[in-house]
C-alpha cells in the first residue's frame, strides 16, 4: 500500500529525448526551407520558421559515458537521461549534470571512543556511486557533502559498538575486520539511501589507539600476550605429564606411589614450564636418597 510520503517522494524516471542526429537533420531541412521561402518572397513565414529553429537549438546536448542529466521544466522534475550520446530534448527544460562514475572517499582520521571508552583513532575508505539521480539532485542539498558527513557519522557509530581489541570469539575492531567492514557498509548504506547513493564497499583504512594511551595499551597487550602464552604452555605441560604417567603405569616401567608421582609431576612441570633451561641431576642412589 502506497503512503502519502511515497507519492511525494521524488524518484528517477526516463525523460523525453530523441536522437540529436535526427533532430539536427530535421532542423537543417527546416533552415533550407526557410531560405527557400525567403527567396520566393515569403519573408514572414521564413522569419517565423527561423525563430522556431533558434528556439529549438538549445535542446541539443551530449552525454559522456557514466554521466546523467536531470531535467526540470518550470521547477518540476520531468525525468533523467542516462544513455551516453548526442540527444535532443525540450529546449526550455533546465539541465543538471551528475556523474555516475564510481567514487571513493577516504575520511580524515577521527578520534572516537570504542565500546570500553578507550580513545582511538580511526579512518575508513568508502566506495560509492549515484544510483538514483532524482534523489541525489532533489532530496539532499549537496550530495557529495552529504556523503562525507554521513560516512563520518557512521564510522563514529560503528567504533562505539565494538572494543578496539578483544579475545575470540568476541568481535573487535582490530580482530574482526571483515565483520566490521560489512556492518560499516550496511550502516553507511542505510544513511545514504535517502540521497540515492549506492555503497559498493566500506573498509577501515586506519586504526590505532590515541597517542595519550598508546604506550599503556601496548604494555597491556604485551601482558595479555604473555599470559596467553603461559596458559598455553601450562595446558600443554599438564597434558604431557599426564601422558607420561599413564605410559609409565601402562607399560609397568616402574611402580610409583602417590609421593613418587607428586615428585615426578613437580619435576616435569618445572622442566616444561620454566623459562630458563633446566640442568638434570643424576641420582645414583635410591629414589629416597
Amino acid at each position: 500500500m502506497r503512503t502519502k510520503s511515497d507519492e511525494l517522494e521524488v524518484r528517477e524516471r526516463p525523460a523525453f529525448r530523441v536522437s540529436g542526429w535526427g533532430m539536427a537533420l530535421l532542423l537543417l531541412l527546416a533552415a533550407l526551407a526557410a531560405a527557400g521561402l525567403a527567396a520566393v518572397g515569403q519573408a514572414l513565414v521564413a522569419g517565423l520558421l527561423g525563430i522556431l529553429i533558434v528556439l529549438l537549438l538549445p535542446g541539443f546536448f551530449i552525454l559522456q559515458p557514466n554521466e546523467a542529466v536531470v531535467l526540470t521544466f518550470f521547477g518540476r522534475y520531468v525525468g533523467s537521461v542516462r544513455e551516453d550520446g548526442f540527444w535532443w530534448t525540450n529546449p526550455f527544460a533546465s539541465r543538471r549534470r551528475l556523474s555516475l562514475r564510481i567514487q571513493n572517499f577516504n575520511t580524515e582520521v577521527l578520534k572516537v571512543n570504542d565500546r570500553h571508552g578507550n580513545p582511538i583513532e580511526i579512518a575508513a575508505v568508502v566506495v560509492w556511486r549515484v544510483q538514483d539521480t532524482a534523489k541525489a539532485a532533489f532530496d539532499v542539498e549537496d550530495y557529495p557533502t552529504f556523503v562525507r558527513v554521513q560516512v563520518e557519522t557512521a564510522i563514529r557509530a560503528i567504533a562505539s559498538r565494538y572494543p578496539y581489541d578483544a579475545e575470540e570469539p568476541e568481535v573487535s575492531l582490530r580482530g574482526s575486520p571483515e565483520v566490521v567492514a560489512q556492518e560499516l557498509k550496511e550502516e553507511v548504506q542505510r544513511r545514504l539511501r535517502v540521497a540515492g547513493v549506492e555503497v559498493l564497499e566500506a573498509r577501515i583504512s586506519h586504526l590505532a589507539y590515541a597517542p595519550e594511551i598508546a604506550q599503556a595499551m601496548l604494555r597491556r597487550q604485551q601482558a595479555q600476550a604473555v599470559v596467553a602464552a603461559r596458559r598455553l604452555i601450562v595446558e600443554a605441560a599438564v597434558g604431557m605429564v599426564k601422558e607420561a604417567l599413564d605410559r609409565l603405569v601402562q607399560e609397568e616401567v616402574v611402580e610409583l606411589d602417590e609421593e613418587k608421582k607428586a615428585a615426578m609431576v613437580n619435576n616435569l612441570m618445572v622442566a616444561l614450564t620454566s623459562e630458563q633451561p633446566t640442568a638434570p641431576v643424576v641420582n645414583v642412589g635410591s629414589l629416597y636418597t
